[in-house]
């Protein structure tokens, strides 16, 4: 399961999915502000990969944006994410860590999981192979592109509801 999540989040994708996009050497990102995303910031739950998966988003404060994120499966804490929206340099940029449920960290100790933001529309905000869709005031999405091993790829939508 931890090897199929790094690919999962850590791979660029052979083919552009309904919903994401991915980010390619020529492309610039574009200008945004946590104040345009601010109503992600909240308790979210949904299904995913056969379990339950929960994300808390804190409101932007001082260019930041933090998150949790875990998976249970069949009782259990399967992994945890922690990580951020940040401003750079006139853009955002998604980064993360994972953690198995010990808190065991998979990526090194100075590495994160980056994502450049790609595109921004009204209620949709794409960061590399990495969707996040505002559909209500309780109601979002986040797509993420996956990689298989013979090098197809899959998008997977994570359907959240607001606590």
């Amino acid at each position: 399961m931890k090897i199929l999540l790094l690919l999962l989040l850590s791979t660029t994708a052979m083919v552009h999915a309904q919903n994401t996009i991915t980010f390619e050497p020529e492309m610039t990102s574009p200008k945004a502000k946590l104040s345009q995303i601010e109503w992600l910031a909240g308790h979210w739950k949904g299904e995913a990969f056969g379990g339950i998966a929960e994300e808390i988003w804190s409101p932007p404060t001082d260019g930041s944006m933090m998150f949790s994120f875990r998976l249970i499966d069949k009782g259990a804490v399967s992994f945890y994410e922690f990580g951020h929206i940040i401003e750079v340099d006139d853009t955002l940029l998604l980064q993360l860590k994972h953690f198995d449920s010990d808190l065991s960290g998979w990526e090194q100790k100075d590495e994160s999981v980056d994502f450049i933001l790609v595109k921004v529309e009204e209620n949709k905000f794409y960061f590399d192979d990495f969707t996040i869709e505002r559909i209500s005031d309780t109601e979002i999405n986040m797509y993420v592109e996956v990689s298989e091993e013979e090098g197809t790829s899959n998008e997977i939508t994570f359907n959240y509801h607001r606590q």
